[in-house]
């Protein structure tokens, strides 16, 4: 008998004991939803679970249950397939020779298994070269592998320095870099890739591009793949543009600090490139390996000074997570998520592991997710209570009614907002009948602009200088960066960026925000300046100035500021009559208990809240005109009163001069 089926038979023992067990005792109704399925014949069954299973259930499948038709429990193993481990080091030997217009390396790999793929190294920053690549199995006899295989690297922190070769064991590798058109780089050393000793499972998985922002120098796309709690192991990006090169970030909401933050959890770079003389090359693909607990995906594409790339779709590439277990009987069975209290099944299957995945996957149909017929489903996110903390709103100078639907709401921080609102958003206070609602910040890298007022402000005595007002929308924006283009091809200049405000006595001052040189050379495509703004601004007014010496004014135009999207996520139902409250400077930022439903927020699909007019609450108060720095000529206008006041008290207290008899 072999030893995998000795294996088995002792699993079946196990199954057994445990069937004893547990025959007759209905699972207890603590599972909101339930799918059911047919099984065919009794025996080992092994099927993939939907993804409406992974998204329904906590993220390690705690609280899956596998049930008959008699509501027994079933002993269950989970299989996630990963991709085995890949042995990565450096060559064992590296040679570097220049030829007539080519740079050849040649190594020793060092490695007797299979090999797919080696990188080179090099401190180059830019560059663009073909790579023709021979192998050898004995160091001595070569043949050709591969020819024209782009390697690069940009500024924007594209690259492309991995070299594929036909997965097989190679002695020694020679790759001949082509310097005919343009000057040889240097090469430091190299690191061999061993090919996977065995593939793990995939399968595509939709994706939709449900928002698109371009920031500057980059594109954010927010993907909603349908389900949470996915293992994603690629994404590929589909475009029609014939030559690009573009460095790529990955990442998901998670909560931190009581507020919604980006995380990154992978980064690569996609490209379509042509070597002069060599076919096309591209590689749209990015690994990613990681299980992603939200349904939104979020990719930063670079594209610096280079449009932003028409992105026609992206697709998904997710690791199936299987399900294997031993039917007693044919017939329908049950599967049972959503249970946030109880603890993880502990089955004595661990070492039985290595034989179950080798089994056959079966197709089975599975129903969709249904409420649990013997459970009473709760209110959706019932951690998340509607009504909190009463709040006595006296101190709270503006609000807005806040228009919801059901579910997990997502509202933006409009002008309004963001310009009055305490530092860091520490007053936003959410009320709804009094009491204050939960919510999350989302802090988004989502960068809006704005198109300010400006007018050409030189000073008749300063000819040398050119002068800019900047006039904004709102006063104390939180900006970010300020940009402009020139329509003067060539020039260099430093550049002063200022806010002109109002001090105690009423006097203009200025507080610079960013300094840097700007050179424009026709060379350069892009006419774009930018400069970045430090601090949160307390007026409305910008001036930018610079120095010409003896050369001619430059002439700018297109001027922009911009400012990072904060979204707010809170739970409402319909006929609720929420309102936003801000406009606290003195308050400190709210503590709610929803670290224990952060996962249900980011699995949550969002809707869409809506901010209506600003309501004022109450008129600035003398203590905060002094708080927020416009209460200058009031102040100076009592004391000038109490002097005047003093000087008469004392003129009366004095003795009057004696008079003249």
């Amino acid at each position: 008998m072999k030893l995998r089926d000795i294996a088995i038979g002792r699993w079946f023992c196990v199954l057994a004991l445990g069937w004893c067990s547990s025959l007759g005792a209905a699972l207890p109704p603590d599972w909101q939803h339930e799918q059911h399925f047919d099984v065919a014949a009794p025996g080992l069954q092994k099927f993939a679970l939907p993804p409406e299973t992974l998204d329904a259930a906590r993220p390690g499948l705690e609280d899956l249950r596998v049930t008959d038709a008699e509501g027994n429990a079933l002993p269950y193993f989970i299989e996630r397939p990963v991709p085995s481990p890949k042995v990565t080091q450096a060559a064992k030997a590296f040679h570097v020779s220049l030829g007539a217009g080519a740079t050849v390396i040649t190594l020793e790999t060092g490695l007797a298994l299979p090999l797919d793929g080696v990188t080179l190294e090099t401190p180059a920053v830019t560059f663009i070269k073909a790579v023709r690549v021979e192998g050898s199995a004995d160091g001595q006899n070569w043949q050709p592998l591969s020819e024209g295989q782009p390697i690069f690297r940009e500024q924007n922190g594209a690259s492309q320095l991995r070299v594929s070769v036909p997965v097989g064991v190679w002695h020694s590798l020679r790759f001949t870099v082509d310097d005919a058109r343009n000057q040889a780089i240097p090469f430091a050393g190299a690191r061999v890739h061993a090919a996977a000793a065995e593939k793990a499972a995939v399968e595509p998985h939709p994706a939709t591009i449900v928002e698109r922002n371009e920031n500057p120098g980059e594109t954010r796309l927010t993907l909603n793949i349908g389900a949470a709690n996915l293992d994603i192991a690629s994404v590929r990006l589909e475009t029609t543009e014939p030559l690009f090169k573009r460095s790529v970030t990955i990442a998901v909401p998670v909560i931190s600090e009581d507020a919604v933050r980006e995380q990154s959890i992978a980064h690569g770079s996609v490209y379509r490139v042509e070597v002069e003389g060599q076919k096309a090359s591209s590689d749209l693909t990015l690994p990613v390996e990681a299980r992603v607990q939200s349904r939104e995906l979020l990719l930063l594409i670079r594209n610096e000074d280079s449009p932003p790339l028409a992105i026609t779709a992206v697709t998904v590439e997710r690791r199936p997570v299987f399900l294997v277990f031993i039917a007693r009987q044919a017939g329908a069975h049950h599967l049972l998520t959503a249970n946030g209290r109880c603890a993880a099944p502990r089955y004595d299957l661990a070492s039985f592991g290595a034989d179950l995945k080798r089994v056959a996957v079966m197709p089975v149909k599975i129903s969709a997710i249904a409420d649990n017929p013997a459970f009473h489903a709760p209110e959706a996110f019932a951690g998340v209570e509607l009504a909190g903390a009463v709040l006595d709103v006296a101190d709270w100078k503006f609000r807005k009614p806040v228009k919801v639907t059901d579910g997990v709401q997502q509202v933006e921080l409009d002008l309004d907002v963001i310009s009055q609102a305490g530092s860091g958003f520490a007053d936003l206070r959410i009320l709804r009948g009094g009491k204050q609602v939960p919510y999350v910040l989302n802090r988004t890298s989502i960068i809006r602009s704005l198109a300010p007022s400006v007018t050409l402000a030189n000073d008749p005595k300063k000819p040398k200088l050119s002068r800019w007002n900047i006039k904004l929308p709102r006063p104390g924006l939180p900006l970010t960066s300020f940009r402009c283009e020139a329509r003067s091809p060539l020039f260099e200049r430093d550049v002063t960026l200022y806010e002109a405000r109002p001090d105690e006595r009423g006097d203009i001052v200025r507080r610079e925000v960013g300094r840097t040189t700007w050179t424009q050379t026709p060379e350069r495509k892009s006419r774009e300046f930018s400069i970045a703004i430090s601090g949160r601004l307390e007026s409305d007014t910008l001036v930018l100035e610079t120095v010409n010496g003896d050369n001619p004014a430059i002439e700018l135009e297109k001027f922009a500021v911009f400012y990072p999207a904060t979204r707010v996520l809170f739970k409402a139902k319909p006929g609720d009559e929420p309102f936003l409250y801000y406009g606290n400077p003195r308050v400190s930022p709210p503590r709610y208990d929803l670290s224990l439903v952060a996962a249900q927020f980011l699995s949550a699909n969002k809707a869409a809240a809506e901010l209506a007019a600003e309501e004022p609450l109450k008129r600035n108060s003398w203590r905060d005109s002094q708080i927020s720095g416009t209460g200058g000529f009031l102040l100076w206008g009592i004391l000038a009163v109490v002097v005047v006041a003093l000087l008469v008290i004392i003129g009366r207290l004095l003795p009057k001069p004696p008079t003249e008899e």
